[in-house]
């Protein structure tokens, strides 16, 4: 009834007698239907108060724990052209099975005897270097041949100038003696012309006199030209030695500049033999590169080159392979602002797509079909999605994983946190404040969510 008349029906005629208005007004549904309500809202009360584990729900997809073990692409190392296939897509091959051959493209390695001529040419070069060694052993013995002459020069010119010394003394001796002859001479000459003026002695006597002092002052002029000459001798001498020394220095110093020489020509062959022996490293290393082998054991997925005689770059992806060993793990993503309650050891469960599960997102204890995790890793870089990643391991306490799960299928994943009242989580969610914030290991109710209470 809508009550839009001013006439008021009910005042006007009763209707509790008939037999409508008494299976209206008179029946007990309204008591009832009152009571359950009040039931209700007395068990919607206690369920307020009932503990709910908060909790960081996240995506993710399975991989591996270690990187080792995760899908993997083979590359070759260098440019070349496929000659060979020795396997198919699917097949199991073990660590260092021949997956495929290849073939040079660069002309700088067609020669099939290039590891033979590079040997041949690092050999003629050790000979060459050994060569030089002999040939400064030869220089060498010049060398000390030429210090033991210019030893041997020297000391007979050093005999030459005492030689001469001793003369130049010699003579100086003579010289005197000569000059004492002259004296005498020139006395007795004197001597004799006086007792000549007096008569004592002839004119003959006094010219022989005479005579004897001129052959006096001879050789007194002949000493003095021996004394000069045996000067000019030392003087010859001491010339003498410093051409010797001289002369076998400049000997000296090209036999050591031919020897340097000869040492700086042996380095540079010394060093083109160490290039040559890089260069046939490389080369054998080169050659063993023809052959791509599997790095471990596992499953060939696909061939990502396919065909033969195609050609490809240095570092192209060839073959993909997926390990055969190896520890799954979950990677999920959490937003920045779930980043700080994520702790390395924190327990995790996880739904795995495929895997029929229920979930009581508050009652993980209460969930079926979930397994156990433990957070083993924390990324403190951003991903490209805008979160941070986080990595799981399985749980050895817990139920084991499913074997059937694969590489890079998708999981759901639940982080546990505190224990906390409903009506506070239902205040938190309404509010848009994230879960508590508390320290690893403890269950209680931080002093941030308490002061967020009070407001």
């Amino acid at each position: 009834m809508l009550n839009i008349s001013e006439e008021k029906l009910h005042e006007r005629i009763d209707i509790t007698g008939t037999k409508s208005g008494k299976f209206v007004f008179f029946r007990k549904h309204y008591a009832i239907f009152n009571y359950v309500l009040i039931g209700l809202f007395i068990l919607f009360i206690i369920i307020l108060f009932l503990p709910w584990t908060q909790n960081i729900r996240a995506t993710g997809n399975v991989t591996t724990l270690s990187p080792e073990h995760r899908p993997q692409t083979i590359q070759s190392p260098i440019p070349g052209r496929i000659e060979q296939w020795y396997i198919d897509e699917g097949d199991f091959v073990n660590k260092g099975d021949t997956i495929l051959r290849i073939s040079e493209v660069s002309s700088d390695y067609f020669d099939p005897l290039l590891i033979n001529r590079t040997s041949s040419q690092i050999e003629a070069k050790n000979q060459s270097a050994n060569s030089y060694d002999e040939k400064i052993g030869a220089l060498r013995q010049q060398l000390e041949a030429q210090q033991e002459e210019r030893k041997l020069k020297r000391s007979q010119a050093i005999n030459k100038i005492e030689q001469a010394r001793l003369k130049v003394r010699s003579d100086s001796i003579k010289l005197e003696a000569a000059q004492t002859q002259v004296e005498i001479a020139k006395t007795q000459f004197e001597r004799l012309q006086t007792l000549q003026e007096e008569g004592l002695y002839s004119q003959t006597d006094l010219e022989a006199r005479r005579l004897k002092l001129q052959e006096a002052q001879a050789k007194l002029i002949a000493q003095r030209n021996d004394l000069l000459s045996s000067k000019n001798q030392v003087i010859n001498a001491e010339i003498e030695i410093n051409r010797i020394r001289a002369e076998y220095a400049d000997k000296i110093s090209k036999t050591q500049q031919e020897i340097f020489t000869t040492q700086s020509n042996q380095f540079g062959t010394r060093a083109e033999v160490d290039k040559l022996q890089i260069q046939l490293s490389n080369y054998e290393q080169r050659s063993s590169l023809y052959y791509i082998l599997a790095p471990q054991d596992g499953y060939v997925n696909k061939a990502l080159r396919a065909g033969l005689g195609e050609t490809f770059s240095q570092g192209e992806q060839l073959v993909g392979i997926m390990p055969s060993n190896y520890q799954i793990a979950v990677e999920t993503y959490v937003r920045p602002l779930d980043l700080p309650l994520i702790h390395v050891g924190e327990d995790v469960r996880i739904q795995f797509d495929g895997w029929p599960a229920i979930i009581f997102s508050g009652w993980p204890n209460l969930s079926y079909g979930t397994y156990g995790a433990e957070v083993v890793a924390v990324e403190n870089y951003i991903s490209k999605n805008g979160k941070y990643r986080v990595l799981l391991a399985p749980d050895t306490e817990d139920n084991l994983w499913p074997e059937q799960i694969g590489i890079g299928s998708g999981a759901q994943t639940i982080a546990l946190l505190e224990n906390v009242p409903i009506w506070y989580e239902l205040w938190r969610n309404l509010n848009g404040f994230p879960p508590n914030y508390y320290e690893q290991g403890e269950n209680a109710q931080t002093e941030t969510s308490k002061s967020n209470n009070k407001k």
